[in-house]
C-alpha cells in the first residue's frame, strides 16, 4: 500500500465511521464533511477539525511548479489568523474585527464583502490584536462573529444580514469575540474572551435559522451571594473555590477559541480561558482547583449541560488557557480503535483523551515544564510542582511561558503517518506579584501579576533592584533561562508517545503558524519571515518555498474546482504581542498589508509589496505646557504603562502608531482623541471614564519628552551613519 494510498484509506475509513455513527445514532451530521476534500467546508477542514486533505494532484514530485494563481488585499494592516472555508467553488473567509469576504475559488473575483458595525471602543479589552479565526457554513447562511461580541448570519450567496444576535450578556465586562463559530446540529456555537480583563467566560448556542438563544454553558461560578448559579454543574463547582473568591473580577475561564462538535457523540467540546486574576492567592485566597478553568468541558449539544470535563491546568496561575485547537479523529489505542481528541493546550502536554468520557489515555511532555513533573494517568491530573511554580511569595521562572508551548495556531493530523504537525514554543517566563493591592479596574487588565518571557530577562534584569535580581539569579530554572531562552519549531509528533520523529526551527520565538497536510505527503505552513513553506511531511525536508513579502501566521487550506487543486492562506502579522513587530518579519521590512493568496500548479510569480522607506529621524515635539515637572513626566509614564502600552509599543515599525513620532497635528488633537474619542472609528478607544484630565496631560508631557529623547538620539545616529533603530534590536530580536 502506497503512502498516498494508505491516507486515503485511512481518511475513508475515519468518514466511514463518522457517517455510520451519524446514521445510527441521534444525533445528526453537521453540514462539514467528515473528510476534506474538493470542498473544505469549515475552519479545520473535517469534522474533526484534522487540517488535513485527501487531495493529491499537488505532491513531491511537482510541488516544484506551485506558484500564485490569485489574491486579494483585505484592507488592513492588523493580523488575519482565519482558515477560508470553501463550498461549491466559493471561497469565504473572515478578516480584522469580524469582517467577511466570499470569492470565486478560481478566478478570485470578489462575490461579496460584510463589514459589522462594531463600537471600537472594544478595543479596551481586546489583549491579542482584533483577531478573527473564521467563519461557519450551514443551511444557505455564513457564520461571523464580530469583535463586539454580535454573532451574524449571512446570506450565503449575497452576504447580507439575515440575523444578528447580541452574545454578550454583561456590557459593563471586558467581553470580546474572536473564535470562530461552531456548527453543532441545529445550532451555531460561540465563546467569548477576555480573561485577562474582567470577563466571566460562557459559551452560547444560537438556533441556526433564527439566531435566538438556545442554551448558555458559563465556565466559572458568579458570587453566590447573588443566588443559585446559571447552570447546575456550577454548584458543584462552586466548592473548588474559595468563598472569599475575586467574583468581582470575573474569575476568567473565557473559551476564546477551540470548539468542536463531535458527531458521533453529539458533545461540544470546547476548551476554556485561563483563571483570572492570575495568582491563586488572589483569585481564590485559600485555593481549590478552580473548575472550570484551562479545562475541556464536553456539553450536550441539545440541551447545554455538562457531560464531562477534563482540567487540564487545575487551578491555573500561568495564563495556560485551554483554547488551543482540538482534533478529532480515531486512533489505535492500547490495541483497541478509540474515539479520541488530540489536544496540546499552552501548559506543555500533549493529551490523548477518549473523547466519549474525557479519560486521559496519554499525556506527554512537548518542552521543558516546571509547573508540573507529569500526569498520573490513572487519577488523570497532572503532578503539580509548588515548589518551582507557586511565584505568590517570591518570583519563579516558570517554564513553560505565558505565550504556550501551543497556542492558536491550528495543529495537524495525518490518519496515513499517524503523525500530530504543528508549531511548538519551549519558552518560560519570571512572574511574580508586584508589591500593593491592586483595585479592581472594571473592563480593564486584571492579572494582577508582572511577567518577563526569559528572552528579555538578561536586559530586564538590568532595570531590577538587586535583591530582586539575586533572588532571580538563585531560581533553578534560571540556568535554563539563560543557556536556552527559547526556540521555536515546526514538529511532527507521534502522539502516543509524544516522541519527535523530525523538528525544523523557525526563524525565531514568535515564528509560529498553522500547519496544513494532504495525502500526498506534505506539508504547508508559513513564516512571519513570508515564506510559504512546503515540506515532506513524513521527513520534513523543504520541497518548496515561495517568497510572498508579507507575514504568515494562519493555517493554510486546500480545495479542487473544476479539476485544479489549490492552496489558500491568509497573511498578516498580529496577534498576542502585536506592537512588537520582529526584525526578520516580513511586516517589518514591507508594511503589513493584510491579503489572502492563494496558489496553483504552474502559477505565476506572487506579487511582493514594496520595501518600506528608510526610517525617518523622530519629528520635533512641541514645547511642555507650562508647569510641567519631571514629577508629572513620572506620573505620565506610569499612567501610560498602566493603560496604553499594550498597543504603543513605541518601537520601529510597529503596527500602531510609534508616539515617539507624532505630527503636530496629533499633538494638537491629543486631549480630543484619548479623552473625546475622535478617533474611535479607527480603533483609538477613548478613555475618559478611566483617565482624568490631568493624568492625560501628564502622559501627554511624557510623550513630548520621550519624543524629544528620541529624536536627539537619533539625530546622532545619523550623524554617525547607524541605522536608526539599532538600539531596539537587541531587544527585539529576541521576541
Amino acid at each position: 500500500m502506497t503512502p498516498a494510498f494508505r491516507s486515503l484509506f485511512a481518511a475513508a475509513l475515519s468518514c466511514a465511521l463518522l457517517a455510520g455513527c451519524a446514521k445510527g445514532g441521534t444525533h445528526a451530521a453537521p453540514p462539514q464533511q467528515a473528510a476534506a476534500g474538493d470542498d473544505w467546508t469549515n475552519p479545520g477542514g473535517d469534522a474533526g477539525k484534522t487540517h488535513h486533505s485527501t487531495l493529491t494532484e499537488i505532491g513531491p514530485g511537482n510541488v516544484s511548479r506551485l506558484g500564485y494563481a490569485w489574491g486579494a488585499d483585505l484592507g488592513t494592516n492588523r493580523v488575519l489568523e482565519a482558515t477560508p472555508i470553501e463550498k461549491d467553488g466559493v471561497l469565504y473567509t473572515s478578516g480584522v474585527a469580524g469582517r467577511a469576504y466570499a470569492f470565486d475559488a478560481a478566478t478570485g473575483k470578489r462575490l461579496w464583502y460584510f463589514e459589522p458595525e462594531v463600537d471600537m471602543q472594544v478595543n479596551r479589552t481586546v489583549c491579542c490584536d482584533m483577531a478573527n479565526r473564521g467563519v461557519a457554513l450551514a443551511n444557505g447562511k455564513v457564520y461571523v462573529a464580530a469583535l463586539d461580541g454580535k454573532l451574524y448570519a449571512l446570506d450565503r450567496k449575497t452576504g447580507k444580514v439575515v440575523w444578528q444576535a447580541d452574545t454578550i450578556e454583561d456590557h459593563s465586562r471586558g467581553t470580546n469575540s474572536t473564535g470562530a463559530p461552531e456548527i453543532a446540529g441545529s445550532v451555531v456555537v460561540i465563546g467569548n474572551g477576555g480573561a485577562d480583563y474582567d470577563a466571566r467566560g460562557y459559551v452560547s448556542a444560537y438556533d441556526l435559522d433564527t439566531g435566538k438563544l438556545a442554551w448558555r454553558f458559563h465556565v466559572v461560578p458568579r458570587d453566590p451571594k447573588l443566588g443559585p448559579q446559571d447552570n447546575p454543574e456550577l454548584e458543584s463547582a462552586l466548592k473548588t473555590w474559595d468563598p472569599r473568591s475575586a467574583f468581582d473580577k470575573g474569575l476568567g475561564g473565557g473559551p476564546w477559541d477551540a470548539i468542536n462538535y463531535d458527531p458521533e457523540t453529539g458533545l461540544v467540546l470546547v476548551g476554556t480561558g485561563n483563571g483570572e486574576p492570575y495568582s491563586l492567592e488572589i483569585r481564590s485566597p485559600d485555593g481549590g482547583s478552580n473548575l472550570f478553568v484551562s479545562s475541556i468541558v464536553a456539553i450536550d449539544a441539545k440541551t447545554g449541560r455538562l457531560k464531562w470535563h477534563y482540567q487540564e491546568s487545575p487551578a491555573d496561575q500561568w495564563d495556560y488557557d485551554a483554547c488551543a485547537p482540538m482534533i478529532l479523529t480515531h486512533m489505535k489505542v492500547d490495541g483497541k480503535d478509540t474515539p479520541v481528541v488530540l489536544h496540546a493546550p499552552k501548559n506543555g502536554f500533549l493529551y490523548v483523551l477518549d473523547r466519549r468520557d474525557g479519560k486521559v489515555l496519554r499525556a506527554s511532555p512537548l518542552v521543558r515544564m516546571n509547573w508540573a513533573s507529569g500526569v498520573d494517568l490513572k487519577t488523570g491530573k497532572p503532578i503539580l510542582t509548588p515548589e518551582t511554580s507557586d511565584y505568590s511569595k517570591g518570583p519563579q521562572i516558570i517554564f513553560p511561558g505565558t505565550p504556550g508551548a501551543r497556542n492558536w495556531h491550528p495543529a495537524s493530523y495525518d490518519p496515513g503517518t499517524g503523525l500530530y504537525y504543528g508549531s511548538i514554543l519551549d519558552m518560560g517566563n519570571l512572574m511574580f506579584v508586584p508589591p500593593g493591592e491592586k483595585p479592581y479596574k472594571p473592563k480593564g487588565l486584571n492579572t494582577d501579576a508582572a511577567l518577563i518571557f526569559t528572552t528579555v530577562l538578561g536586559p530586564a534584569l538590568a532595570t531590577m533592584p538587586p535583591p530582586l535580581v539575586k533572588a532571580v539569579k538563585d531560581l533553578p530554572a534560571y540556568k535554563w533561562a539563560m543557556e536556552n531562552p527559547a526556540k521555536a519549531q515546526i514538529r511532527a509528533i507521534d502522539p502516543l508517545t509524544g516522541k519527535t520523529v523530525w523538528a525544523v526551527d523557525t526563524g525565531g520565538w514568535q515564528d509560529r503558524g498553522g500547519v496544513l497536510t494532504t495525502a500526498s505527503g506534505l506539508l504547508f505552513h508559513g513564516t512571519i519571515g513570508g515564506k510559504l513553506q512546503v515540506r515532506d511531511s513524513r521527513t520534513g525536508k523543504l520541497l518548496k518555498s515561495i517568497d510572498t513579502g508579507t507575514s504568515i501566521l494562519a493555517a493554510p487550506m486546500t480545495y479542487k474546482v473544476k479539476g485544479t487543486q489549490y492552496v489558500a492562506v491568509m497573511a498578516a502579522w498580529g496577534g498576542g504581542g502585536f506592537p512588537f513587530v520582529p526584525r526578520y518579519a516580513a511586516a517589518y521590512k514591507r508594511g503589513n498589508q493584510g491579503r489572502l493568496l492563494v496558489f496553483k500548479l504552474d502559477g505565476g510569480k506572487t506579487p511582493i509589496p514594496p520595501l518600506l522607506p528608510p526610517l525617518q529621524v523622530a519629528p520635533r515635539p512641541p514645547q511642555q505646557a507650562p508647569g510641567v515637572t519631571p514629577a508629572t513626566i513620572a506620573q505620565g509614564q506610569q499612567a501610560f504603562m498602566g493603560h496604553c502600552a499594550i498597543c504603543h509599543s513605541n518601537q520601529p515599525r510597529s503596527i500602531t502608531p510609534d508616539l515617539r513620532r507624532m505630527q503636530p497635528g496629533t499633538h494638537e488633537a491629543f486631549d480630543d482623541i484619548v479623552l473625546k474619542g475622535a478617533l474611535v472609528p479607527m480603533g483609538m478607544p477613548r478613555w475618559d471614564d478611566l483617565l482624568k484630565p490631568e493624568q492625560v496631560h501628564a502622559i501627554h508631557a511624557y510623550l513630548i519628552d520621550l519624543q524629544g529623547k528620541t529624536r536627539a538620539e537619533e539625530l546622532a545616529k545619523q550623524k554617525a551613519g547607524e541605522p536608526l533603530d539599532a538600539p531596539a534590536l537587541a531587544i527585539l530580536s529576541n521576541y
